[in-house]
């Protein structure tokens, strides 16, 4: 590596100094493209749950890309390098994040940008292929993830139902843990709707838990969602 680095200058020396300075950049500018390449392919391949977006991988991309430009822009004037700082500040991110992993990956690309940028080359490599082998292998191994499955449990119950009474022994059958999260009054005020956050045990089935619900609550509507 260190031979090929001493052969890549001692060409590049034979260059004038404009010819230098615009190939050096192209290059940059490449190497830049192919690594957020890598970290785009890395987020759609460990990608889990709803929300992937394409635009959201192009915007990667263009982030990581752009931000190697920009470093190679600012080095050493300090006038421009105020004036982008400014501009970044009245940028707003106008995409809803779905997961907080959507946002590592955006700091991942800026940070392989400006890497880059600064001329680190080999650097900024090592550390796209790194941090690649340890997301991969948190995915591929699902590293912390929790075994107990956590859901949104919805119901309807008729306004004289005394709900507190009524699912306790079921919430001990099937549950680990309950909490009331909100309740609401709906269809003109007939029915109560009560929304729970609920771990369920490891071996409890979920089509037999929301029979019996239906049972307690005179077969109202009932809705039970996984949480990512």
């Amino acid at each position: 590596m260190s031979t090929l680095h001493a052969q890549s200058l001692a060409f590049f020396s034979e260059l004038p100094n404009h010819d230098f300075a615009s190939l050096e950049v192209v290059l940059a500018m490449l190497e830049s493209l192919v690594l957020n390449l890598i970290v785009a392919q890395i987020y759609k391949k460990t990608h889990k749950g709803p929300g992937y977006s394409q635009d959201y991988v192009h915007t990667l991309i263009i982030i990581g890309t752009v931000t190697t430009a920009l470093i190679l822009v600012i080095a050493g004037n300090s006038a421009i390098a105020f004036g982008m700082f400014a501009a970044f500040s009245l940028i707003r991110f106008r995409r809803n994040l779905f997961q907080a992993r959507d946002l590592a990956f955006i700091f991942y690309a800026m940070a392989t940008g400006m890497i880059v940028g600064a001329r680190h080359y080999e650097i900024a490599a090592i550390i796209v292929a790194l941090l690649a082998v340890a997301v991969l292998c948190l995915a591929r191994f699902d590293a912390f993830s929790s075994k107990q499955d956590t859901h949104t449990l919805r119901l309807r119950v008729t306004r004289d139902t005394d709900y507190q009474v009524e699912f306790e022994t079921l919430f001990e059958q099937f549950l680990l843990s309950h909490e009331m999260e909100k309740i609401e009054s709906v269809q003109a005020g007939t029915l109560l709707e009560l929304t729970y956050t609920v771990v369920t045990k490891p071996k409890s089935s979920s089509s037999d838990f929301l029979k019996a619900l239906q049972v307690c609550n005179g077969n109202n509507w009932i809705s039970l969602t996984k949480q990512q």
